[in-house]
């Protein structure tokens, strides 16, 4: 860690009162981790809305495994960016449904493209993608 500077900050007291109410809940011992990560928060978000930053993520699918050659689909778009997607999970719902997480890293707009494009396959009951940083830059 580099050195530490010392900062002020005016806040609104029924604002801060929630605010310890939350970061307590959450289990910060004190303020200042607390605001350290709502600012490394906010510039993960930042990398990885340019399209060239390198961004880690996962890939969280929900789909019906009887749908007609989804699974294959599916797998078979995995392969095609198998350079971008370092693992996957599978389990099993329940008889009908499957949740599959895919470990994905590479560029942000090609992990944006490759999320949507399985996302938004036909028979995807729900999927998500979730981006965080590699922390090279925090």
């Amino acid at each position: 860690m580099s050195e530490l500077s010392r900062i002020g900050v005016a806040i609104d007291s029924n604002l801060l009162a929630k605010f310890d109410a939350l970061i307590a809940k959450r289990g910060y011992t004190n303020r200042s981790e607390a605001f350290r990560d709502l600012i490394r928060d906010e510039l993960v978000e930042t990398a990885w809305e340019k399209p060239d930053s390198q961004v880690v993520g996962t890939v969280t699918l929900v789909y019906d495994h009887h749908v007609r050659m989804l699974s294959e689909k599916l797998t078979d778009m995995q392969h095609d960016h198998f350079h971008q997607i370092l693992s996957t999970l599978h389990v099993h719902l329940d008889h009908d449904n499957c949740l599959e997480v895919l470990v994905v890293r590479g560029k942000a707009s090609a992990v944006k493209k490759i999320a949507d494009a399985l996302i938004s396959t036909k028979g995807v009951k729900h999927g998500r993608l979730t981006i965080t940083t590699t922390g090279s830059e925090l």
